[in-house]
């Protein structure tokens, strides 16, 4: 494997530096200004192609990298000044020339030659040409953006762009999905795809652009092609295949219309091939475009899920995974001053997952070995409808409402041994998870300006939420001692059943006042209402059929809890210079009361909170930035309940009525460069936090079964991450990119009366490269080391890969991908090597409607995978059985 890719790194090389000429030189206006953000290209006059092109930096300087002997038309261009073209005809040295545009400008000549231009800046806007980066084997959104330079598409289907996350993705500037990343660059077809706008600097309110700091927001908008617009597009996929033991399917119909007044969207999937649209993990974290509302506030009140743990870690490359999937998404204009959009998606899978796995508690040693067979079921529904309605500039009234429906059940078949002091037993057991919850969140949004200076913002938020988790575990040993409990049966089995109720309801009022043109001041008043309810039973199913309640109080939880934060905040923003400021305070009142065992208990106080943000801005594209808050952290309902709940068959937890709130204090530092005139791209960023009085957890162990309850701790947990980016596009058909990251994490907590300080350090370095020709193969390959260190146990996967494309025969796409994976521990007790071979060739005629491929999946046959987590008292190994190889052969019709 090292020497496949020590021969593509050497033919990477060689082709990077083959013979060329350098022609630069410097733009400048006829006062001899120099022209920032010019746009210049080079037209072959033999092939008419495009053979280089360039934007000027800060200093009006040009690149071009051009073929020796050739004649060629230089073509530039700056948005208000006049157009021009020069001819150059290069010899085999380089070349340098100094060229001047006119003043008067005819804007529409240089908008025809913007567009021609692979890349353009305008403004906060960022526009890719998608043609020129095409090589004809991309067939999603997806393939398209990882060509683009200083944009990465990561493998939960997730877009940055310089380093941050695109938070909301458009076609035609309408919201796709509201706005979800993953359904548009999974399904999105290339050939639709004209121009690729980033939006830097984002705020989908227009009246507050400029009054927050929005450099973290990016959002991207996809330009259709002309013939793609007012007329159904899309495709029709169907295909079958085979695997080791049975036959596989896929049918994947795709539709999309869009017009100025309306759009509609149809996905929809059914296969048994491991295709995955939406994931669980996808599903849970799926916002709708719903936004922290308090976020400048200064307190966090999240309220956590009743999951139960189902598994969702290895559910998109399982054993078996077989799902059905649809959604439809619209949009529409009402008229000029009224949108209405929504969404739906219907999901269901049937999920195998096969499991080994080594847990070893940190402070005995003691393990627990297991292998477990695990077949899930969920049915997850999301609903989605918007209105806004903007009559004029000066006001705006959004609505929106949210649903979430899931059903979702697991059995579990898991067979352990315990070694225990060296002792080692062994058991059978059997487990049902069940849940079926209902979340519904609506947002009502008012913005009215009053007048140039005088800006209202009212934005309010409700959650409801209702779930209702049931836990079953049959096994022989008896793993607590619970009172009213009957032992002696041949099996124990024991349940519970959890009823939890949310109604939560953010609401704030933010008024800026424009104090001159480049400052302005905020005011924000707000609160935070938040009412819960905890019902929790613990039951015995006997060996002769009959239940056994068990009634004591320790194993019951009937708990009310409510939460208010009254605040009003104060910030001011300033611009002076290249530096932005932001200081501004919170200040805060803090009501809490929970009821259980028949009494009420109440906390009360005050607190100030302050927070600052600074951006210094270096050049137009290059800034550094630091932001500083001090947070207040409250936990909610799940920690207060003093009775009994079952985390799982071996461990137990029970709240504590009596915890108080954490503090947080968090320190980030963040660089970011973006050159357009070397396409090179630099970001960097560290964050530090340091929390204190923290919730953590009291812990007793009884071989592996453990017995927990939160408290209020005097030590302070701590965290710092970091990570860096180089990446640079370079001789027009090159891409290289060199990545590193870390986490270290510091935790106190007591485990069997023992205070105990646990860290974890996690590292990971990826380097890589591309080419991407029009007439040649393309190959991508890089190296990642991924580096995870426990208390006293580290662990390394080594993973080099390689891709492959080439579209040849103006007919053929063939594309493959290779991971290799060497998987080991600091002592070789734990040493596996696996690897993931993919292959596809796909057949269509130019102009033809008809797609026609066969491709293979996990050619090698891979079994498994490996894993390991950290979970403060214990460390974990696992390994996974995936998919095996798949061969299907498809065809696709072409709307």
């Amino acid at each position: 494997m090292n020497k496949t890719l020590f021969v593509f790194a050497l033919l990477f090389t060689s082709i990077c530096f083959s013979q060329s000429v350098r022609f630069d030189g410097f733009i400048q206006d006829e006062q001899k200004n120099p022209l920032e953000m010019a746009n210049i290209m080079a037209i072959n006059n033999g092939t008419k192609a495009m053979d280089s092109y360039g934007i000027t930096n800060d200093k009006g300087k040009f690149q071009l990298t051009l073929k020796p002997n050739t004649a060629y038309t230089i073509k530039i261009s700056y948005l208000g000044m006049k157009s021009k073209e020069i001819a150059v005809s290069t010899k085999s040295e380089n070349m340098t020339q100094n060229i001047v545009l006119d003043g008067a400008g005819i804007e529409l000549e240089g908008v025809e030659i913007v567009r021609e231009m692979p890349v353009s800046i305008k403004g906060d806007t960022i526009v890719y040409n998608a043609d020129s980066f095409k090589s004809g084997t991309e067939k999603k959104l997806e393939d398209v953006l990882k060509k683009l330079p200083g944009v990465e598409v990561n493998a939960d289907g997730e877009i940055e762009v310089e380093g941050k996350k695109v938070s909301k993705l458009m076609v035609e500037g309408k919201d796709f999905f509201d706005g979800d990343t993953k359904l548009g660059v999974k399904n999105i077809p290339a050939d639709a795809i004209d121009k690729v706008q980033v939006l830097r600097n984002y705020n989908e309110i227009s009246q507050l652009k400029g009054l927050e700091n929005d450099q973290e927001n990016v959002a991207m908008n996809i330009k259709l092609k002309e013939g793609k617009k007012n007329f159904w597009f899309g495709d029709v996929t169907a295909g079958i295949g085979v695997a080791e033991l049975d036959s596989r399917y896929i049918i994947n119909p795709k539709l999309f219309y869009y017009s100025p007044k309306y759009s509609i969207n149809l996905i929809t999937n059914f296969n048994n091939i491991g295709e995955l649209p939406l994931t669980a993990q996808d599903y849970f974290k799926f916002t709708g475009g719903f936004k922290n509302l308090m976020k400048k506030g200064g307190s966090s009140f999240n309220v956590s899920s009743n999951d139960l743990g189902i598994s969702l870690l290895r559910n998109n490359r399982a054993k078996e995974i077989e799902t059905k999937f649809g959604a439809t998404n619209f949009a529409y204009s009402v008229n000029k001053a009224w949108n209405i959009s929504g969404f739906g998606i219907l999901s269901t899978s049937k999920t195998d997952l096969e499991t080994k796995s080594q847990t070893t508690i940190l402070d005995s040693g003691d393990q627990q070995k297991s292998n477990e067979n695990t077949n899930q079921k969920n049915n997850l529904g999301l609903f989605k409808l918007s209105s806004t309605y903007k009559p004029s500039d000066k006001f705006q009234f959004d609505y929106d409402i949210l649903t979430k429906l899931t059903k979702q059940e697991e059995y579990s078949d898991l067979f352990r041994e315990q070694i225990v002091q060296n002792v080692a037993t062994s058991e059978d057991i059997f487990t049902t998870k069940k849940q079926d919850p209902t979340s519904i969140n609506q947002n009502l949004s008012l913005y009215y300006t009053q007048s140039a200076k005088n800006i209202f913002a009212f934005e309010m938020q409700h959650l409801y939420q209702d779930e209702n988790p049931f836990y079953n575990a049959n096994l022989q040993t008896l793993p607590f001692d619970l009172s009213g409990y009957i032992s002696g049966q041949n099996r124990n089995d024991y349940n519970q059943d959890r009823f939890v109720k949310t109604n939560k309801l953010d609401a704030k009022l933010d008024y800026y006042y424009m104090v001159t043109p480049k400052s302005n001041f905020n005011i924000t008043l707000g609160n935070t209402y938040s009412y819960q309810n905890f019902n929790s039973h613990i039951f015995q199913m006997l060996d002769n059929g009959t239940r056994n309640d068990l009634n004591d109080v320790e194993n019951n939880n009937d708990v009310d809890y409510r939460f208010n934060d009254a605040f009003l905040g104060f910030h001011y923003k300033i611009l002076t210079g290249k530096f932005t400021f932001t200081p501004g305070v919170s200040f805060h009142t803090y009501q809490m009361t929970n009821g259980q065992l028949g009494t009420d208990y109440s906390q009360n106080f005050t607190k100030v909170l302050p927070d600052f943000f600074a951006l210094y801005q270096i050049k137009k594209s290059e800034t550094l930035t630091y932001n500083f808050s001090l947070t207040n952290d409250f936990t909610d309902i799940n920690q207060l309940a003093a009775g009994y709940v079952l985390s799982n068959y071996s461990s137990l937890f029970r709240g504590n009525r009596f915890l108080e709130n954490a503090t947080s204090q968090v320190h980030s530092l963040r660089y970011f460069k973006y050159n357009m005139f070397n396409f090179e791209n630099i970001f960097a960023n560290a964050t530090y936090t340091r929390k204190v009085d923290a919730i953590k957890t009291k812990a007793d162990f009884d071989g592996i079964n453990q017995s927990s309850v939160p408290y209020n701790s005097n030590l302070a947990d701590e965290t710092f991450s970091g990570m860096g980016n180089y990446g640079r596009s370079f001789l027009k058909n090159y891409k290289a990119s060199a990545n590193a990251s870390f986490n270290w994490s510091k935790f106190n907590n007591i485990q069997n009366n023992q205070l105990s300080t646990t860290e974890s350090f996690s590292q990971s370095y990826t380097v890589r490269a591309s080419t991407n020709y029009k007439n040649l193969p393309n190959i991508e390959f890089g190296y990642n080391l991924l580096v995870n260190k426990y208390s006293g146990s580290t662990f390394y996967t080594d993973k080099p890969f390689a891709r492959l494309d080439y579209y040849f025969l103006d007919s053929f796409s063939f594309v493959s991908e290779y991971e290799f994976y060497h998987y080991y521990n600091g002592d070789k007790t734990v040493d596996n090597e696996y690897d993931f071979l993919s292959a596809s060739l796909i057949y269509q005629k130019k102009n033809s409607k008809w797609e026609y491929k066969i491709s293979a999946t996990n050619l090698l046959n891979t079994k498994y995978l490996n894993d390991d987590s950290f979970s403060q008292f214990s460390t974990r190994v696992s390994q996974y059985t995936v998919q095996p190889r798949y061969i299907i052969f498809s065809m696709k019709y072409n709307l």
